[in-house]
């Protein structure tokens, strides 16, 4: 489900965004995939991410959990964009129910995504997902959360050649 905040028929960069969130919702990281630059980049709370295949490979792991997503475009212009997402899903490692508010800053080159930069409360994400007290450790020592996340994406990776 989404909101468009857009006078006028949408535009090149819209649609995009249409496209890369109602296909997170299906979980349909081919789609999503199809939404970057080659050489773009992907930062939150637990990766930093460069090139169109490492960001393909963070978004077909993420589909293989239940995620549910809805989202509204807060503003949008030739070349940036600011999105409201929120994701419910289960966090595998600890089955916990996790809601989330994201801020998601895009910058389009060339009609794709080449920047999205997404922010939330690490705390709160924490909490949610790792339960009080290693969600407040997460929260503190970013870095172990950042890690944790990587080992856990090239764990995947080693499933999937594709994506070496």
């Amino acid at each position: 489900m989404s909101k468009l905040h857009q006078k006028g028929a949408p535009s090149r960069q819209a649609l995009v965004l249409e496209k890369l969130f109602t296909s997170l919702d299906r979980r349909d990281h081919e789609a999503m995939a199809a939404c970057y630059h080659p050489d773009a980049v992907f930062r939150d709370i637990a990766f930093t991410l460069r090139g169109r295949k490492q960001i393909h490979a963070m978004w077909h792991m993420i589909s293989e959990s239940d995620l549910r997503a809805s989202h509204t475009i807060r503003r949008i212009d030739g070349r940036a964009a600011t999105v409201e997402l929120v994701a419910d899903y289960t966090f595998g490692s600890t089955g916990r129910r996790v809601h989330n508010v994201i801020r998601s800053d895009i910058h389009f080159m060339d009609g794709l995504i080449i920047q999205q930069l997404d922010s939330c409360s690490a705390l709160r994400w924490g909490v949610k997902a790792l339960g009080p007290v290693k969600g407040v450790m997460s929260w503190i020592v970013p870095g172990t959360r950042r890690k944790l996340a990587m080992r856990m994406l090239e764990k995947f990776v080693g499933r999937h050649p594709e994506y070496a």
